[in-house]
């Protein structure tokens, strides 16, 4: 029986500890890796809230800044159990909760200031529950993303981690763009503060734009055994230069990427969905369930300056309880620059969308919250738009039943690691109209399982979109064999975590 850690800053597995599409994979690779027969333990911080129903393993003291630390490693209730699988939190007072999530930090004056100090003491404390011998003989550590990369500068220069090098590392990159860069010196959340004893190689280590200040996201590419992106056109489009907002590839790290490749340490597999075990709700509760979700976000205290707006939302779902559309386009996502950069810059294009939906009885629904600018350019176009329906909160439930009662789901991302949304909507038959980049060119394809969009300049993607957009409506009003077809094989496509996890084996584990 092979034996696996997995080390990240989230994991759906247990209750409230997601942020993103990171969380999903964290859950579902470990239970997939328990159903082929191994041993996995999956190893996350506490925040401060999580070890609080949690068995207490061991207490894990270790030297940092000169003092010595003492955290505590928890094993915790999973939200399915399975055999083999193991799931801990490490606590620690320093190791707190951000604002996202009520897991990572938002540090605008100096980014990653406080994450990277609670990082340093998760993965500190894990290379010595490894040295203990907490998880018991390890033949794979699994690390995801900057957050859990420092595992690696341990392994590779501190003395009392080189027992590490006999395991072999894979490193996954689900967000390139988010670096976790910090400084060498001179700084409290910096590198010489926290291991002021360990020896190491700063140009091994340096950022190529800020050379005094390590970048943890290249610590992972240039250290581990084998490197992974999510998906395989994600691989490709990384090793070139980003060229925003046109193109979104290495963000500076392409030639330790090409590097990592030409070693043959680079690999391409893409995520898998679940598709067992799905909470689906009933059709026909899409306008209760974002009555409900409307209601219990007036009742939250951080809600409450946006009540106005939560009221004219509930407003506008009343009107299509008794006249519901003929056509519902959706969109589930944080609001980011990378999910709608296009709609920022050109919220023009938005409202054309809008206008061609309203010449056939359609609404756009669109459920999430993020960047301040965002939410505000989406309450705006809501005030001035009838058919627009922004639901700017978080619930399962309505998420679960626009999924299920959407007609055609949009997702223009600026660039995608691998996504996660479109794989959910194609599992309930609907065809999604995606912005052709990273994991979604290897996901859906153009009038077989849904639309595509590019071009070579921004002008050009943002006029296909909309030429895309009128495709996807023509097809539905007038060419219903034609969108039954393409809904059919939206529906029967499977990404499935086996065949992912199959090839995990064989090229990043080795075995």
């Amino acid at each position: 029986m092979n034996n696996f850690l997995f080390a990240a800053a989230e994991n759906d597995g247990i209750a409230n500890c997601k942020a993103g599409g990171m969380g999903d994979v964290v859950r579902d690779v470990p239970r997939q890796i328990s159903e082929k027969g191994d041993k996995a333990h999956v190893v996350v911080p506490s925040y401060g809230r999580l070890h609080q129903q949690g068995v207490l393993k061991t207490k894990l003291n270790f030297t940092l800044r000169g003092v010595t630390y003492t955290a505590e490693l928890y094993e915790v209730k999973p939200k399915k159990e399975y055999p083999n699988l193991y799931h801990y939190v490490i606590h620690h007072p320093e190791i707190e909760a951000g604002g996202i999530a009520h897991i990572y930090h938002d540090d605008p004056e100096e980014p990653f200031y406080t994450d990277a100090i609670k990082y340093f003491i998760f993965c500190t404390a894990i290379a010595e529950a490894i040295k203990k011998g907490a998880f018991g003989k390890l033949d794979i550590v699994h690390l995801h993303d900057w957050h859990s990369s420092l595992i690696l500068f341990l392994r590779e220069y501190h003395r009392a981690y080189e027992n590490l090098k006999k395991i072999r590392f894979v490193y996954s990159i689900h967000n390139l763009a988010i670096q976790g860069i910090r400084p060498f010196n001179d700084n409290y959340s910096s590198l010489k503060n926290w291991f002021p004893e360990v020896p190491y190689d700063e140009k091994g280590l340096q950022d190529y734009r800020y050379e005094d200040c390590i970048n943890l996201m290249a610590v992972g590419i240039r250290l581990a055994d084998a490197v992974h992106t999510v998906s395989p056109s994600y691989k490709k489009d990384i090793m070139k230069p980003s060229s925003p907002p046109e193109f979104i590839g290495g963000e500076g790290l392409e030639k330790d990427l090409q590097l990592a490749d030409k070693e043959k340490r680079l690999f391409g597999i893409l995520n898998g969905c679940n598709y067992k075990n799905i909470n689906i709700e009933e059709k026909g509760l899409i306008y209760r369930n974002t009555i409900k979700a409307l209601f219990s976000w007036l009742q939250e205290e951080s809600k409450k300056y946006k009540a106005d707006f939560l009221a004219h939302t509930g407003e506008k779902i009343m009107q299509h309880v008794d006249n519901p559309p003929e056509f519902i386009v959706s969109s589930v996502a944080r609001l980011t620059e990378q999910k709608f950069y296009f709609f920022k810059r050109s919220p023009e294009a938005f409202v054309a969308i809008l206008k061609k939906l309203e010449k056939v009885n359609g609404i756009f629904i669109l459920l999430g919250t993020g960047a301040p600018e965002y939410e505000e350019l989406f309450r705006d176009i809501s005030y001035k738009h009838k058919n627009f329906i922004f639901t700017n909160g978080q619930s399962e439930n309505l998420i679960d039943s626009m999924y299920l009662e959407s007609n055609l789901y949009f997702m223009p991302s600026l660039f995608e690691p691998c996504g996660i949304s479109q794989m959910l909507s194609m599992r309930n038959g609907n065809p999604c109209l995606v912005h052709h980049t990273g994991g979604l060119i290897d996901t859906v394809e153009h009038m077989k399982t849904g639309f595509g969009f590019d071009g070579d300049t921004y002008d050009k993607k943002i006029k296909n979109m909309l030429s895309t957009f009128d495709l996807a409506l023509d097809t539905f009003t007038n060419y219903k064999p034609t969108w039954k077809k393409i809904q059919a094989n939206a529906k029967k496509a499977r990404f499935t975590w086996e065949k992912s996890v199959d090839e995990y084996y064989k090229v990043l584990y080795n075995m």
